[in-house]
């Protein structure tokens, strides 16, 4: 049996509160979308943090097991984990405004992220950099690349983090809701340029959201966290046509209904998801 691109089983204390996560369990494989859906303050970004190992800059501590390519990281020095962030594990952090160094050109920032994990000159980092915009949709213009972050859109600021987390081609990349800044438009553009990406990359991904929605119209699969516990985990599907646990019951009634009645429909690439008030089922293009 081929071995996961990324499982886990995690229990999260905080000094103020022991129990933030409890026995939290769940596996990406290769090339995989799985969303984490739950409320804010569940413990979704968290996780995000314990699977990079940088959970004790917040003052927490993650027990239990992150083995990442066969490779326990909770047990790595700063130094090996250094060695693992940007370059096999990419992170999209939820607001573009302050991730991004506001004194910085976005030429120098993308630089630095190329140059912590690969060498080369000017010119042929350059190069690297306008087709890195290109690939995530972003103007391949040198001139782009001497923009502040001021100067951007906030849907640009977020194709600019997705851009430093891709640059070199991670396995795995974690984005801890990375559209809830976003107006609907670039919204739905994140996500197509997410599902793009996985399908070119191969890369497994970790979709953190509170929106049931987007986690349904992309991920292959999703994990329902609820009170420090991860109660339900399964096929996209499946999990909208039948629900095992009354939490997940209640998120997906929760679900906005068109004016004249109706749930509203959830897409994906490969289908289509459906919705009514009694489940989704999904139809096959």
């Amino acid at each position: 049996m081929t071995q996961p691109l990324l499982s886990l089983d995690l229990t999260i204390d905080y000094p103020a509160k022991r129990g933030v996560l409890r026995d939290a369990r769940l596996e990406i494989e290769c090339g995989e979308i799985v969303g984490l859906v739950g409320q804010s303050g569940s413990g979704k970004s968290s996780i995000a943090l314990a699977i990079l190992n940088l959970l004790h800059f917040r003052g927490g501590q993650a027990r239990g097991t992150v083995v990442f390519r066969g490779r326990e990281l909770l047990t790595l020095s700063e130094k090996e984990m250094r060695a693992i962030r940007g370059r096999d594990i990419g992170l999209v952090l939820q607001s573009p405004v302050s991730a991004l160094n506001p004194a910085l050109r976005i030429g120098t920032q993308l630089a630095e992220a190329w140059r912590a994990h690969a060498g080369g000159g000017r010119h042929e980092t350059t190069e690297r950099l306008l087709r890195l915009l290109g690939s995530v949709s972003l103007p391949a213009e040198e001139s782009f690349l001497r923009r502040y972050p001021s100067e951007l859109s906030v849907g640009q600021a977020q194709r600019v983090l997705i851009a430093m987390a891709v640059i070199h081609r991670p396995a795995l990349l974690v984005a801890d809701e990375p559209t809830s800044a976003l107006d609907a438009i670039s919204h739905a553009e994140i996500l197509k340029l997410f599902s793009a990406l996985n399908r070119e990359l191969h890369m497994g991904m970790l979709f953190i959201s509170h929106d049931l929605l987007s986690v349904a119209s992309f991920c292959h699969r999703a994990a329902i966290l609820h009170e420090g516990e991860i109660v339900e985990f399964g096929p996209v599907d499946r999990i909208f046509r039948d629900p095992a646990h009354p939490y997940t019951r209640r998120l997906i009634q929760a679900i906005p209904e068109r004016p004249g009645g109706g749930q509203l429909t959830a897409t994906r690439s490969e289908g289509q998801l459906v919705a009514s008030n009694a489940g989704c089922h999904r139809l096959r293009c």
